[in-house]
């Protein structure tokens, strides 16, 4: 009996060990900070004023408009090589159309946010438009996940009105903007994107990330930007949440109705970014709906066109 115990142990030891050994020189997780939302705290000096959680030579990876399988999967394996993590925000027609790449990407520990349903800039919507994008991404990236998402969020392009800023507070959504933008949009290239980062981190010296897990610079640079942050000594901080937020029932009931007909699944598209704006898939306009005509003139029986007219 005693060698069965023996034995027992020294092939645990030994399935262990390989994990052990290659995560001794990589990135890791240095520290793990647990937020509490309540309130709707502002994060990201690029536009708020609030004290960083962040000591100098730490760094927190987030990566915008997921999930896209080719890509974000290739971003998942550069992680995983290192032993860390990261904050996704993610958009939920993006969601709606690959809810087993949101159930993926938390499977490996990392944390789920939203990033509105549809990537619309909300300095150009109505409030009330601009509440249906937060609820209606925050319903169906819950409901791809199976259980409730970090109540994180991040304004498409950075635009944060102030009325939606006050509703994210009163809702207890805590809003993270950037401290350095990878850029990673502008170009195709690994290595660019990994120098734009490095060359502002440098100056820095600590800062929330800015990247996109659907863009194939990110896909194609992410091993090596990694790579170098632990070559120069930064240190990776992983953000959770200590809380959870309760959502609107209207818009989950939405929620489970575009998973389970998946009307638009296949005609989903990853967001594209062109230049230095950011182009989504306009699911009204797909729907037959006149952009150009007053909301109260645009077609209003359409599935799309009710949710994101908030009818």
């Amino acid at each position: 009996m005693l060698r069965l115990v023996l034995a027992y142990t020294v092939v645990i030891l030994f399935q262990e060990l390989p994990h052990g050994l290659a995560c001794s020189e990589k990135l890791g997780v240095s520290r793990t900070i647990t937020i509490d939302t309540s309130g709707g705290l502002l994060h990201g000096s690029v536009q708020y004023k609030t004290a960083s959680l962040l000591r100098e030579g730490e760094v927190v990876l987030t990566f915008d408009d997921g999930p896209l399988r080719p890509t974000t999967r290739k971003v998942l394996a550069a992680l995983r090589d290192h032993c860390t993590k990261a904050t996704f925000f993610m958009v939920g027609s993006m969601a709606v159309a690959n809810p087993a790449m949101v159930r993926e990407v938390a499977d490996a520990g990392h944390t789920i946010a939203s990033h509105t349903w549809s990537h619309k800039n909300l300095q150009r919507w109505s409030d009330g438009r601009g509440k249906a994008e937060i609820e209606l991404g925050i319903s169906t990236i819950q409901y791809a996940l199976g259980k409730p998402i970090a109540p994180f969020f991040r304004f498409p392009y950075l635009a944060d009105p102030k009325a939606m800023i006050t509703y994210n507070q009163q809702r207890n959504i805590a809003v993270f903007s950037i401290d350095i933008d990878s850029r990673d949009f502008r170009t195709r290239s690994g290595s660019q994107m990994r120098y734009t980062v490095m060359r502002h981190l440098r100056s820095r010296r600590k800062g929330i990330i800015l990247l996109h897990d659907i863009q194939i610079s990110t896909a194609r640079g992410i091993q090596s930007l990694l790579d170098e942050l632990y070559f120069e000594g930064y240190e990776i901080v992983h953000f959770e949440a200590s809380n959870t937020i309760p959502t609107i029932p209207a818009y989950d009931r939405q929620a489970v109705k575009l998973h389970t007909k998946k009307r638009f699944g296949p005609k989903v598209q990853p967001v594209e970014h062109i230049g230095t704006r950011h182009t989504e898939v306009n699911l009204i306009k797909e729907a037959g709906v006149n952009q150009n005509k007053p909301a109260s003139e645009r077609v209003k029986n359409d599935w799309r066109s009710r949710i994101l007219l908030g009818n």
